[in-house]
């Protein structure tokens, strides 16, 4: 197993318990964050698709799509992580699964619906890529929500290892470029590719601003440019 992988097993152990102050999706700007990403993530998922999750971690958006009545088959490289989401959730529609996303052990053409939130980063994008395209069915799709590179505070975050460590951040986990992201996709074959920065409201708002804000970050989202440094991407694409 290469070190990437093993920094990425070992991450998942120590986020074990932390895992939701780490991400801050229990603040009150992280809780309206979260329900936005939800609402992405599982706008496509229908009743008896095959549905995919790709580092389900502790199980926060398994909770979500298994409301949708999809079969839910849900991977992850930590099997700290899996307990934890195992504990949590016991649904008839949903698998838990210990397996590396570079070499699943799914038949090709089988799922309807890839997903993950804030995954892709984390992993090496080129084996990744290659291993969605085999088992999604033809004219299936993925759904990833993932930190922008064009964002400063990611940009200092994921770039620098001393402020990686401060964070918590794994040793290996990046940040994307939407345009270079879109040609790295490209060259799998993957059609219909749309990715948009979306996201100005930070985890640490204070309670009493969180309403302006809000409103604030979908006057911000809809400015040419000023999107650009939104805090994070929407990725959508098709296998032809």
């Amino acid at each position: 197993m290469d070190q990437r992988l093993l920094n990425e097993i070992n991450h998942g152990q120590k986020i074990v318990d932390f895992s939701g102050k780490l991400w801050y999706w229990e603040t009150p700007a992280g809780k309206l964050r979260w329900k936005r990403r939800v609402e992405l993530l599982t706008a496509n998922v229908a009743t008896n698709m095959l549905v995919l999750e790709i580092g389900c971690g502790p199980g926060y958006l398994t909770k979500e799509l298994h409301k949708k009545q999809a079969k839910i088959f849900a991977i992850d490289i930590s099997q700290h992580l899996l307990y934890v989401a195992r504990r949590n959730l016991h649904e008839g529609n949903v698998i838990f699964s210990l397996q590396n996303a570079y070499g699943m052990g799914f038949r090709d053409n089988v799922f309807d619906i890839i997903v993950g939130s804030s995954v892709l980063h984390h992993l090496e994008l080129d084996d990744a890529l290659k291993e969605f395209y085999r088992v999604l069915k033809p004219g299936g799709s993925f759904y990833f929500t993932e930190p922008n590179m064009m964002n400063p505070q990611i940009a200092i975050q994921k770039t620098f290892p001393f402020v990686k460590r401060f964070m918590g951040d794994s040793p290996d986990e990046t940040a994307f470029f939407r345009w270079r992201l879109k040609e790295k996709i490209e060259e799998y074959g993957f059609t219909d590719i749309e990715i948009n920065a979306f996201d100005f409201l930070h985890p640490s708002i204070p309670k009493f601003l969180v309403s302006f804000v809000n409103h604030l970050n979908s006057i911000l989202e809809s400015i040419p440019f000023v999107a650009e440094i939104a805090g994070s991407l929407y990725i959508e694409a098709r296998k032809r």
